[in-house]
């Protein structure tokens, strides 16, 4: 079983992943707007416009990616003690319907996923409505929203 730090390595290398590809979708979208081809043809040509919008997007996209990855690099998760309730940095183990779930509570970057013990491990960040309904809940407490209970924190 992967620790913590272990585990937010692995992360890690995923957000480094989606920023390398962002930094290439943001310098090909801004080669566009500012190439040849962003020539406006007549006053209804647009594409110009859209790629300078979309350059924009992905540049403030790409900024958001790494002040996470800076974010998720020097965060230090500790092991929570015995019948802890559920905070930033717990790994909570859920089971809905049969279907055994793993979550970790982080500051930023929510929505990456890996494989981890009989399931899959998911990021939740404080703006997801789930990392809110299982904040400061103890095992055995269900998650009416979701009908989920929680089986462990870690």
């Amino acid at each position: 079983m992967l620790n913590k730090q272990e585990i937010l390595k692995a992360f890690s290398l995923q957000l480094r992943q989606q920023l390398d590809t962002m930094r290439a979708a943001a310098q090909n979208a801004h080669e566009a707007s500012t190439g040849g081809e962003a020539k406006q043809e007549s006053k209804y040509d647009t594409r110009g416009l859209e790629a300078s919008y979309l350059a924009d997007a992905q540049a403030e996209q790409t900024q958001l990616l790494t002040e996470s990855l800076q974010i998720l690099e020097s965060l230090q998760l500790d092991n929570l003690p015995a019948d802890s309730a559920v905070v930033s940095g717990a790994i909570v183990e859920t089971e809905n319907n049969g279907v055994i779930s793993y979550y970790l509570l982080i500051p930023c970057a929510g929505g990456l996923s890996m494989d981890y013990e009989a399931g899959e491990l998911t990021t939740l960040s404080p703006d997801a409505p789930l990392h809110q309904a299982l904040l400061g809940r103890n095992v055995g407490a269900i998650i009416k929203e979701n009908n989920m209970i929680i089986l462990d924190v870690q």
